[in-house]
């Protein structure tokens, strides 16, 4: 799993623009109101090659008895244990306050690695005398920043950097990490009580109870199996339970860490937003995915109800139209046994290497079949290909000028490599990159 970073600190000192600087874009709302960024927001950012989660809070009132402020600190205290190391904000404007000390013991608490960020020190050269107060807290050297002119922050990052995990690398494993993800309700815990034909993991009809990513070793026909149950992922705005909000970043986790996706959908209430966005999460992760259409059982069938169901599904997830799509019943076993067959399909296909001497004669037969476009006389060169990594496959094409490749033309080429190669049932990534040739 990525590291992560989470912001806390009081309300109203700067932490959203900080994380928004940060990740580049306005995810947080920033307003001058204590008290706006209610819920954690996540973001993915990079820094000296380390990719990282980072975490928003809302701010952190110890003692509050506001029913807000107090799920507030709970998600605060939450997105703490989560994190491998804490930016705790302050603010050289206000001074060191008693809230600010009483979230500092609170995090020394955690044992967590704490950089001590001093927001609002928007001149630059030698640092205000109020910082120094800081020092009072006893985390060390505060490190000046300016969240709105974008000063200091690779200061801060430079030194979150040095407290992340060592990078290890993927161990090597001849079992096969399956993750059961979903909303709530979806199913996820009674499908995989039904592979392992005992109740290892509890199953209610109370969306949410599953409240951790929690692994079981199975064993099938000589192949093994690590399946990976996730809590439900839900829409932000129906998530009102702290612990619930917990487990959202660990069913992400649980995604960045399997080898094949198991896209649960429920049948009864069909294919919602929030399916999308998970769907959407593993397709961008680059993960081998079988969409699961669990509680066939239950829904009033005929003759055409399964093709307008796959109908939906190719609409609503047409990025994932690679994905293999199975109807099942966890609650009857109905074709449970067929998700293995495709796991083994996607799991083959997702991790296939192919000689770099085959690779570019097909590149060479496709060029041939379709010429590559040109624009204002010049056309675009194909030079080589050769395939970087797996899992997803991923292959580099050397370009004269990638202006002029075109999503069509790229389009073309990955499903002349899809169907050359039988890589139907995984994602498959193109990364065209320019090289120059010395005559040109």
């Amino acid at each position: 799993m990525k590291p992560t970073i989470a912001i806390v600190g009081r309300p109203n000192v700067g932490k959203s623009t900080l994380f928004n600087q940060m990740v580049g874009s306005r995810i947080s709302i920033v307003e001058d109101t204590p008290g706006v960024t209610r819920d954690r927001i996540y973001a993915q950012g990079e820094w000296l090659g380390r990719t990282f989660t980072l975490i928003d809070t809302g701010g952190i009132e110890p003692y509050s008895k506001d029913v807000i402020l107090e799920q507030m600190r709970l998600q605060a205290e939450i997105a703490i244990e989560t994190a491998d190391v804490i930016i705790f904000m302050v603010n050289v404007r206000d001074g060191l306050t008693a809230a600010d000390s009483d979230v500092a013991a609170m995090l020394q608490k955690s044992g967590k690695p704490i950089v001590l960020v001093c927001n609002k020190v928007d001149t630059p050269g030698e640092p205000p005398m109020e910082l120094y107060e800081f020092y009072n807290l006893g985390l060390g050297d505060p490190m000046p920043v300016s969240s709105v002119h974008k000063m200091g922050f690779g200061d801060v990052l430079d030194e979150c950097v040095k407290h992340f995990p060592p990078e290890t690398e993927e161990e090597e494993s001849d079992s096969i990490r399956v993750a059961v993800v979903g909303k709530p309700n979806a199913g996820k815990s009674s499908l995989i009580n039904r592979i392992l034909g005992e109740n290892r993991v509890i199953v209610s009809d109370v969306a949410g109870t599953t409240r951790d990513a929690i692994d079981s070793e199975y064993e099938r026909d000589g192949q093994k199996y690590t399946l990976i149950d996730t809590a439900g992922i839900r829409r932000r705005s129906k998530v009102e339970d702290a612990v619930e909000r917990y487990s959202v970043i660990r069913s992400y986790g649980a995604i960045e860490r399997c080898d094949v996706c198991l896209v649960l959908i429920d049948a009864v209430t069909g294919i919602t937003e929030q399916d999308t966005k998970i769907a959407g999460y593993a397709h961008d992760e680059g993960r081998a995915s079988i969409i699961v259409v669990n509680k066939w059982d239950a829904v009033e069938k005929d003759d055409r109800t399964m093709n307008a169901f796959l109908k939906d599904i190719r609409d609503k997830l047409g990025f994932m139209s690679y994905a293999p799509v199975l109807f099942i019943s966890a609650l009857t076993g109905q074709r449970v046994n067929k998700i293995f067959d495709s796991i083994a399909l996607v799991s083959g296909q997702h991790s296939m290497r192919v000689q770099t001497g085959v690779l570019n004669d097909v590149l060479a037969d496709a060029v041939l079949r379709v010429q590559p476009p040109s624009d204002k006389g010049k056309r675009l060169k194909l030079y080589y290909m050769t395939q970087a990594s797996v899992k997803p496959p991923t292959f580099i094409v050397f370009v004269n000028d990638k202006e002029l490749a075109h999503f069509s033309y790229m389009r073309y080429i990955e499903n002349q490599l899809r169907e050359s190669f039988g890589l139907t049932a995984t994602p498959v990534r193109l990364i065209v990159r320019e090289r120059k040739k010395e005559n040109e």
